[in-house]
């Protein structure tokens, strides 16, 4: 018979290991994060160095190493005008804002109330209504653009902001709800029970005991609807004709065709546009974090 692991005795022989032994295996450990770590950031130093590099240099690769630094490309992505004055990064800029801020909003608004009746109410069609959602995300959104394309066209939400805002919402509404009710039923129902015995409403329980409880999971599922919609490409190209209606990312579009590429100026333009994700990440890193561990009831 083989013998049974001892993990006290494992603990014991891993304590009982000399210095110079604990060193050698502290060594290799941080040189294999800082080998992870350089190979994670590596592309990204190189983003930030083409951003750097005069624009007519960027594309040359290590023969731009000599040429000195700039930042000439952001003034650039920055400061472009179209052929009528107009500030294009402004514009662009706020068309992407307002995007994610209202997608957001709606987003999470219509995946809380959502969400919330499927893992609370029992009503005809609910595992149907489920698995609907699952059968919408088998697809890709690619293969919408044309029926949507010619759906807002009808409407007349073409180069509008809210077209752009109701096809988004629409595309991050069925993983917000799968993701919202899957937390919600971590929730024990002894809370609501105890408030609607003290006389509180069903909508009463929902806003003062679900939605502060659910606060991680709602961070999570702002934060996706907002990357949704601050990053999608490929729609916002076909339903935006318009370059002052144009997102960050159709922009960005415009600086690599197909006979030439100002990769100074992408480069440039990618940062700034990554700047706020970033940010976001960090706002809500506490909320994010705490979704771990979150959903346990104190005593």
């Amino acid at each position: 018979m083989s013998k049974k692991p001892n993990p006290q005795k494992w603990a014991e022989g891993s304590v009982g290991l000399s210095k110079k032994d604990m060193f050698i295996r502290q060594l290799i450990y941080n040189g294999i994060l800082i080998a992870v770590c350089l190979a994670v950031l590596y592309p990204v130093l190189w983003v930030v160095k083409m951003a750097l590099t005069p624009n007519a240099a960027a594309g040359l690769g290590d023969s731009a190493s000599s040429v000195g630094f700039t930042l000439d490309n952001f003034r650039h992505v920055i400061f472009n005008q179209d052929q009528d004055g107009n500030w294009l990064f402004f514009h662009q800029l706020k068309n992407s804002v307002v995007v994610a801020l209202i997608t957001t909003a709606l987003g999470v608004m219509l995946a809380c109330t959502a969400a919330y009746g499927f893992a609370r109410l029992n009503f005809v069609g609910r595992e149907m209504g489920l698995q609907a959602f699952l059968v919408t995300q088998m697809f890709p959104g690619v293969v919408m653009t044309i029926p949507l394309y010619i759906l807002l066209g009808k409407l007349g939400l073409l180069d509008s902001i809210m077209g752009l805002v109701l096809v988004y919402s629409v595309s991050a509404l069925p993983f917000c709800v799968w993701n919202l009710k899957g937390y919600f039923d971590t929730i024990p129902k002894d809370l609501e029970e105890a408030a609607v015995m003290d006389g509180a409403s069903r909508f009463t329980t929902f806003t003062t005991i679900i939605l502060p409880l659910a606060r991680p999971a709602i961070a999570i599922t702002a934060l996706f609807s907002f990357m949704t919609a601050w990053n999608e490409f490929i729609l916002a190209a076909t339903l935006m004709n318009k370059e002052m209606a144009y997102t960050l990312p159709v922009a960005l579009k415009q600086y690599v065709g197909a006979q030439s590429a100002s990769y100074g100026y992408f480069a440039a333009g990618a940062i700034l546009v990554s700047i706020p994700i970033m940010a976001l990440f960090f706002a809500l890193q506490k909320h994010l974090v705490g979704g771990l561990t979150a959903g346990g009831v104190k005593g």
